[in-house]
């Protein structure tokens, strides 16, 4: 196993973009049937709140020692101002505009003898204006980062991506995304993407072996002229590809209890540390062990310093 040391992060400061969501969780008892319809009845004896989408890939920057900058559109109501108090606790600093005709992203989670029992949302897309608005404060922000991060949750917030990435690279920056959807030709000239399994296979088709999945995203990562392409593989771990090699690392998982958010934490990661100078295959590695650490937690969670320094 390749001996890895986390870089010190107290002066790397990354800017997360994209859409965010508050994340609500319904923890009860279920100890029968509704007699109303074959359902659960959930008694429901706590309930819990936690910054969701980009806002968690922010808040796992932030646990890790990082400096974090969020900018993103909320509505402007309760879910929007509870948003904004829990990443104020968690060292985000945040930018945020408020949509007046838009309800801020909700996810709700049913949770019944620690399983998920339903999950219910409430979303509406922002407006254009304030889009708009928002691409002009991503501009001034740019210089005073290191990394950018830009996490697509497919919501609205990243209408305009293809700008964000040019002007990322006019000044210098790092760009990584965290991409949704089959079109990947909308995040062309990006640093680093990061698809899941099934995302790259949308895009790339399916591979039979190896050497194949190799062949394929060296093929994407040319034609949409990618740095680097990350993709993860769940129980099968990561792969990082390059300009023609391959770097594999096998999952890091003691026990999976929930994916939700991996993801997140993943782009959190390497972000990071690349904005700690660490190289990327070195933050991919270091990433992998994050993953292996968080997938190990309820609900969309975080990585701390320590819990990652144990993992290494």
């Amino acid at each position: 196993m390749v001996k890895l040391a986390l870089p010190d992060c107290k002066n790397a400061r990354v800017l997360v973009v994209g859409d965010v969501m508050l994340d609500r969780y319904w923890f009860g008892n279920v100890e029968r049937i509704s007699p109303e319809a074959p359902v659960p009845i959930v008694h429901v004896q706590r309930t819990e709140e936690r910054p969701g989408g980009a806002a968690n890939v922010a808040r796992n920057v932030a646990a890790l020692g990082g400096q974090a900058t969020l900018l993103s559109v909320v509505g402007d109501d309760e879910a929007g101002r509870s948003l904004l108090a829990l990443l104020e606790k968690e060292h985000v600093k945040t930018i945020f505009h408020h949509d007046v005709q838009l309800p801020t992203t909700v996810k709700l989670r049913v949770i019944g003898r620690q399983q998920q029992l339903m999950r219910i949302d409430f979303e509406t897309p922002p407006s254009r204006e304030v889009l708009e608005d928002k691409l002009d404060d991503f501009e001034s922000l740019v210089d005073s980062v290191d990394v950018v991060i830009l996490s697509d949750y497919g919501k609205g917030s990243l209408t305009h991506v293809t700008k964000m990435i040019d002007v990322a690279k006019r000044h210098g920056k790092r760009v990584l995304i965290d991409p949704k959807g089959d079109d990947f030709s909308k995040y062309r000239g990006a640093t680093l993407l990061t698809p899941n399994r099934g995302e790259f296979r949308e895009v790339a088709g399916r591979w039979a072996n190896e050497t194949e999945l190799a062949k394929k995203a060296e093929a994407v990562r040319e034609q949409y002229n990618f740095d680097a392409l990350l993709v993860t593989r769940s129980e099968e771990g990561m792969s990082l590809f390059a300009h023609g090699e391959a770097v594999h690392e096998p999952t890091q998982a003691r026990e999976v209890y929930d994916v939700s958010g991996a993801g997140d934490t993943v782009i959190a990661t390497i972000g990071l540390m690349l904005a700690a100078g660490a190289s990327m295959t070195d933050a991919m590695r270091i990433a992998n062990r994050a993953a292996g650490v968080v997938v190990g937690k309820l609900g969309t969670a975080t990585v701390t310093q320590q819990e990652l320094i144990a993992a290494l």
